[in-house]
């Protein structure tokens, strides 16, 4: 009889809801006293930077509402270092990177939502198929540099931190619709009283293509408990709905030149997607000097994609299919008898107890964190463009085990910080075929060091650098065939370094500059050439480069900010190999795909009493879309150079009185027509947008 890889695994689900369970005892047994929020920030508040060894970037409310924006990619634009590029149009979606890592499913960074991890398989699958619409969150922080060793697994990157609002002891809150063109409805409630958040909004509209509609539900509720004079409890519950029409294919080159831009015959495409998670923070100080913070979480993700393609040359469809795709010819899905259904269903929980020490030095931080995935994939094939029901040709189950544990102290010694830390990450992986029996399981341990030092000459100036090794995990999938059987693939590894400034030169006006160096030892590339999902290959990379944000309000009513990265460097300093034949890919010094060289954000505005107006322009430089830098393209459209586009937004917001405000937004002011993307063929920007919308406030 085998030994099950994962003894401890089905214990460890009671015990959450247990702890749950006892944490929500505990709430409900407490009244009265002001909301002690248990902290789950990964900067904080402004007043944190100065301790901060690496670049950091706060997105207020302020910064978020003012400007509307529509999708988490755009307000991920107004930071530094970031490329977030668009897919659908939505931001359903996200493909988020940071200095000059491949943006594709976000796969390269660490998200979070109240400091708890927001990826389904952050571990085992760090891909994003699922994302909260920006209108859940209050503020946005980004922190870079070996600050990020603190959180994980991604440490190369950075890390995302969305907050939700908090809830308050008065009763009070806001309601809000927006509408416009494309069939766009937006309706939001939010409600707030006696330390409890009740937080839903419904939207829709048309996306980026023809045949592409989205619905989506989002409630969040959060629940905050004073336990006494000492400790407090926040408990979260959410649930995110998605009913769309979408496909997974991009254009051909013949279909964009001929058909125009939106051209999508894919009507038969579904995406079905449910998401619920809940989790628990305690917090307990012990005296003045030492808090101890737990976190306990658990989420369930669902997905159904039904798709009739994968990209612009499958040819599930038939050949004739296929060749009037690839010659620019209209063609009709329902003729095509053959349907995929890409079902996907993952659970993830677990518990990470942090402990803060302050001591007369600095002080001393300490975490460790136990994490479990599973991972149910299936594929049934349909013999009808709508099928629900066909041939199971994919049935497996991942599982990954996750444990890791952190240490950092910071040295205050005058004018100077000194932080070394400590990262050890441990990951087991399994996976079974469920079809044939198969089963493999594989393991990666490793220890990360770093070190951040701050130095602060005055109360307005910072100056940081720091050092950390870089640690990223490979997939399961990737490590182990269907099989069973394991495949020698090391996880990412890079030495990043950065020094950088911020500070605030004048009343009103903050800045901050950084220099970067990520410099790969193993840099894990889906995709020999382009952008599919096989074979794997593995080799060297170096990404260098500058970034540069300010911010400024006057006191006359002029305000204005700027967000850019300039990215010299992002090549292949060593010939790629494929993981499974070690056959060298010749592609040395080409530059790494989807890393434009410039990328800038710039706002400017004026506020005056009840009126706020401003105008944005995003620009993102020229990409390469594979490995190879091709740049004419080809007929699949999956290759080729993607073109540098400049959009421009514009909003207007004035507030009638304490409770009634209105807005109006135009996003892609010019209706500019650009491609975003070329990776399953080709993906273009949203068209315009123009949004009106009141909200009212009690």
């Amino acid at each position: 009889m085998k030994t099950p890889a994962f003894p401890y695994r089905a214990s460890l689900t009671p015990i959450a809801a247990a702890l749950l369970t006892m944490h929500a005892g505990l709430a409900l047994a407490q009244t009265g006293g002001d909301v002690m929020l248990p902290r789950v920030d990964v900067i904080g508040g402004a007043e944190k930077l100065p301790n901060i060894a690496g670049a950091g970037q706060i997105l207020d409310h302020k910064d978020l509402e003012a400007s509307h924006v529509f999708t988490v990619n755009e307000a991920l634009r107004k930071v530094p270092g970031v490329h977030a590029r668009d897919e659908e149009g939505f931001g359903l979606r996200p493909n988020i990177g940071m200095r000059g890592l491949n943006p594709t499913r976000s796969t390269k960074i660490t998200l979070l939502e109240d400091g708890i991890p927001l990826a389904y398989a952050p571990y085992g699958d760090n891909a994003s198929y699922y994302h909260p619409q920006v209108d859940r969150y209050e503020r946005i922080e980004v922190l870079k540099g070996a600050g990020s060793m603190l959180f994980g697994p991604q440490t190369i990157g950075g890390v995302i931190n969305y907050i939700t609002p908090n809830p308050t002891q008065q009763f009070g809150g806001f309601v809000q619709g927006v509408v416009g063109n494309r069939d766009y409805v937006n309706g939001k409630i939010n409600l707030s009283g006696k330390g409890l958040l009740f937080d839903y909004s419904r939207k829709q509209g048309d996306g980026a293509r023809d045949n592409m509609e989205h619905a989506l539900d989002d409630l969040n509720l959060k629940y905050v408990a004073p336990l006494g004079g000492n400790q407090a409890l926040t408990l979260r519950a959410n649930h995110y709905r998605e009913d769309s029409t979408i496909t997974y294919s991009g254009l051909t080159q013949a279909e964009f030149d001929k058909l125009g831009a939106r051209y999508n015959p894919f009507k038969n495409d579904k995406f079905e997607a449910r998401r619920s998670g809940l989790s628990a923070t305690h917090e307990y100080e012990f005296g003045a000097s030492m808090t101890l913070l737990t976190n306990v979480y658990w989420s369930q993700f669902d997905r159904d994609w039904w798709r009739q393609a994968s990209n612009s040359q499958d040819s599930q469809c038939g050949g004739a299919f296929n060749t009037a795709r690839l010659a620019g010819t209209t063609v009709n899905p329902d003729t095509c008898n053959s349907v995929q259904g890409r079902l996907r269903s993952y659970t993830s929980w677990g518990v990470e107890p942090r402990l803060a020490i302050a001591h007369k030095m600095g002080e001393l931080q300490v975490g460790v964190k136990a994490h479990f995935e599973e991972q149910n994939r299936r594929q049934i094939n349909g013999s009808s463009p709508t099928s629900r029901i066909g041939t199971m040709v994919e049935d497996n189950l991942r599982q990954t085990d996750a444990y890791s544990a952190f240490v950092s102290n910071r040295f205050d010694i005058g004018q100077f910080g000194i932080t070394p830390i400590l990262r050890y990450e441990t990951i087991s992986g399994e996976r079974t075929n469920r079809l044939t029996g198969q089963n493999g399981s594989s393991k990666v341990s490793e220890a990360l060091p770093g070190i951040g030092v701050t130095w602060n000459p005055s109360p307005t100036l910072t100056v940081f650098t720091s050092l950390h090794k870089g640690f990223a995990p490979p997939r399961v999938e990737d490590l182990i065939g269907g099989t069973g059987t394991v495949t020698d693939v090391d996880p990412e590894k890079s030495n990043n370094f950065e020094f950088g400034l911020r500070g605030q030169p004048m009343a009103g006006v903050t800045v901050q500059a950084a220099y970067f160096r990520t410099d790969y030892d193993n840099l894990i590339a889906v995709g020999s050439i382009a952008g599919g999902s096989t074979p794997l290959s593995q080799g060297k990379a170096l990404f260098e480069g500058l970034e540069l944000g300010t911010q400024a309000e006057m006191k006359n009513g002029l305000f204005g900010r700027l967000a850019y990265t300039w990215l010299p460097t992002a090549t292949q300093s060593e010939a790629f190999r494929r993981v499974d034949t070690q056959a060298v890919i010749g592609v040395t010094g080409m530059r790494q795909p989807y890393a434009p060289k410039q990328t800038l954000t710039a706002a400017a505005g004026y506020a005056l009493g009840p009126f706020r107006g401003e105008i944005e322009a995003q620009y993102v430089g020229k990409q390469f879309s594979d490995f190879a830098n091709t740049v004419t393209p080809t007929t699949d459209g999956q290759k080729g150079e993607i073109a540098a586009y400049t959009v421009w937004n514009a909003s207007l917001n004035y507030r009638f009185d304490k409770s009634l405000s209105g807005f109006v937004t135009a996003k892609n002011l010019t209706d500019k027509t650009y491609i975003v993307d070329r990776t399953r063929g080709i993906q273009v920007g949203m068209p315009r947008l123009v949004q009106v919308g009141a909200k009212y406030a009690f």
